[in-house]
């Protein structure tokens, strides 16, 4: 593969010659001009559908992305990603996510280990521990069972597990001694503190999940969680109190790539799981942070979710580039972002159990393709990922769609929903009735995307309008259709984006597995810290910095510290 910086290659200059044309097209005419886009554009797989129609592009577009993706040489780095070479290269290691959702009787050698072996051995023991939780016999020092389990962790340690664990929600299964899970990220405590003002120290478990088993937000709450069981417990049996010991072992569990610091802040061994160093934290919910999934969904819906996953991976590695769902999806969003520039991205969940799907991709995508640097070190010469956010599509009409609609900003929005929902209700009358909400808010997905498609043409005129009134139309979108929200589905759709990443990380020449801005946040931080907390150091500030931190010193002697 050549080293010519991707944006002088052949392929790429042909896509910014025919964006010229392109980019005075709307939409609304190639609708005219090629009838049967929707076929020509969608392709389904491991229960989704995915409908490029409305993307601002042509076939000639498509078949010069094409040409790009070979350019860059993403059939090759799929192999080599699922392959596990090491495709992190500013860590030198493999990016092994995909080995997570692997079948059992599969295998995978990195370095003459098979790593299979080890993954579904964590998952055994996560199955145990589960097992115990909801048989009521994971007993808190007192001796009561264990009710309710508040999940510590930040980024990839808690975005993923909360979105997944509210997603499948439904799947919870009956018969079982019931754990509720609540999540707490925010180093200010503010999350933290509400639960220890309504949980029951006695039937409560902490969860620590932290990869590097060092991060300060999560290791903040976790000391904090810690005092409050002990000053609460170890009086708690009488005179002689409860042993602290055994408020440790009983009430925390460790997951973390670091069983050493585990156990150094007094994590009992047997009440650790392990993930590793090749599993990036934005890509870890598939495996021992899933943890609080499979204490709400069970762990056969647990492995479903692997199951889902690990087909779109089948997939992305079998399916050619034009019909590969990862690719397409990336391609479009490599058209938008380096050709039209369009530099915003909605994802826009038309189901309440995706509520905390756009957060999840924030982290996703921000994170691993927001660089500015290629694989050689060079200072890359085009845009590469957008600015993403989103929430619910319905919440969102009354909140941002305006902009959408009428504003200045171009943005390609992603609009994702089940076809099938609420058919399963017993209840005749109340099925009609949600089936009926259902219809609804199918309705307004797709009347969305179409007015942002077409503009004005999507309105019957009625005479002359205003100019506060007309709208422009043109701004591209995507449609998935998930068959339903299932666990296998969604472990599909994450994985579906998940690739998607990996693939226009491949064409911009970047790496998607490190997060090194994020690295410097943190030392930096931490610096901070102990000029706030010792008075000194005050004087390498810059100005700004040097008078908030003065604020806050005068803040704090006028109360007494």
């Amino acid at each position: 593969m050549s080293h010519t910086p991707i944006d002088q290659q052949r392929a790429w200059c042909a896509l910014a010659e025919h964006a010229a044309g392109m980019g005075r097209r709307h939409l609304r005419d190639l609708f005219v001009e090629q009838p049967g886009r929707f076929e020509t554009f969608s392709r389904s797989a491991a229960g989704l559908t995915l409908d490029l129609s409305k993307q601002r592009w042509t076939g000639q577009t498509l078949d010069l992305l094409l040409d790009l993706a070979r350019d860059a040489g993403v059939p090759e780095a799929i192999r080599g990603l699922l392959a596990g070479e090491r495709v992190n290269r500013s860590e030198d290691r493999p990016a092994l996510h995909t080995a997570l959702r692997l079948p059992a009787d599969a295998r995978l050698e990195v370095g003459g280990e098979d790593l299979v072996p080890s993954v579904h051995a964590t998952l055994a023991r996560m199955a145990e521990m589960v097992e115990r939780f909801h048989a009521g016999q994971w007993r808190g020092a007192t001796g009561k069972p264990i009710h309710d389990v508040v999940n510590l962790g930040v980024g990839g340690s808690d975005l993923g597990p909360l979105m997944v664990t509210h997603a499948l929600a439904d799947y919870r299964p009956e018969g079982i001694h019931r754990i509720d899970v609540h999540f707490a990220s925010t180093m200010d405590g503010s999350q933290l503190a509400d639960y220890l003002t309504r949980l029951n120290p006695e039937t409560t478990l902490f969860v620590l999940s932290s990869k590097s088993f060092t991060t300060i937000d999560t290791l903040s709450n976790a000391r904090t969680a810690r005092d409050w069981l002990k000053s609460r417990l170890l009086g708690a049996a009488g005179e002689e109190g409860v042993d602290e010991a055994l408020v440790m072992r009983q009430h925390f569990i460790g997951v973390s790539a670091s069983p050493e610091k585990m156990a150094e802040w007094g994590i009992a061994d047997d009440h650790q799981l392990e993930f590793w160093e090749w599993v990036g934290g934005r890509y870890s919910l598939w495996g021992a942070i899933g943890l609080p999934i499979a204490l709400v969904v069970g762990m056969e819906h647990f492995r479903g979710l692997l199951a889902g996953a690990h087909a779109m991976d089948r997939h992305f590695s079998e399916a050619a580039p034009a019909d590969n769902l990862p690719v397409l999806l990336a391609l479009a969003g490599i058209w938008n972002v380096n050709f039209l520039d369009i530099r915003a991205h909605s994802i826009l969940p038309y189901d309440g159990r995706l509520e905390y799907f756009a957060a999840y991709l924030e982290q996703l995508e921000m994170e691993s393709n927001g660089k500015s640097v290629t694989h050689d070190g060079d200072q890359v010469g085009y845009s590469t990922c957008p600015v993403l956010w989103g929430q619910l599509g319905p919440n969102a009409q009354h909140a941002f769609y305006q902009l959408l609609h009428q504003g200045t900003q171009a943005v390609e929005c992603d609009f994702i929903a089940p076809r099938v929902r609420y058919d399963d209700v017993p209840d005749p009358a109340t099925r009609d009735h949600l089936m009926g909400q259902h219809r609804l808010t199918l309705a307004n997905c797709f009347a969305q995307s179409r007015v942002l498609m077409l503009g004005d043409d999507a309105i019957e005129e009625d005479g002359p309008r205003p100019e506060y009134k007309h709208y422009r139309g043109n701004q591209p979108s995507s449609t998935l259709l998930l068959d339903r929200l299932t666990p296998e589905t969604l472990g599909a759709l994450i994985a579906l984006y998940e690739h998607k990443v990996f693939v226009q990380a491949t064409i911009w020449d970047i790496n998607p597995f490190d997060q090194w801005g994020v690295e410097l946040g943190k030392k930096i931080a931490g610096e901070t810290q102990h000029t706030l907390e010792h008075r000194t150091g005050l004087e390498g500030m810059d100005d700004s910095t040097r008078g908030l931190i003065e604020a806050v010193w005068s803040a704090e002697a006028e109360h007494g510290r």
